[in-house]
């Protein structure tokens, strides 16, 4: 299950139980649309209620972030599980993308909420 705000930044993105294709496409459309209005939005995505994702899931988000890797800003990631952070940090690696990780949700909404690195 997924849940998508927007906010002054970009988007919140918090997942619960198992991340899904039909998820991971909601979260297509809400990154288009936002980098459309915004230019490269920052994410906050709350991996924290996550606990397993779908393989046609993990291949589709590395196809959909390799397309777009300049389309977006920062992505703060709050996960509390060693394997959810070693699968997005993974999946970092292969689409270069630009993310910090934190244990707190307010950690990561600080950090977004803060200056942007040159």
């Amino acid at each position: 299950m997924i849940s998508i705000r927007e906010q002054d930044y970009g988007l919140d993105v918090a997942l619960f139980n198992e991340f899904t294709l039909a998820d991971f496409k909601l979260l297509e459309q809400a990154l288009l649309k936002r980098a459309a209005e915004q230019g490269q939005p920052d994410v906050l995505l709350d991996l924290s209620g996550m606990k397993d994702f779908t393989l046609d899931m993990a291949l589709e988000e590395v196809r959909f972030m390799r397309a777009h890797e300049n389309d977006f800003g920062r992505f703060a990631i709050v996960a509390d599980d060693v394997w959810v952070n070693l699968a997005t940090h993974l999946s970092g690696l292969l689409t270069h993308a630009r993310a910090q990780y934190f244990e707190t949700i307010e950690e990561a909404q600080a950090w977004l909420l803060g200056p942007q690195p040159l």
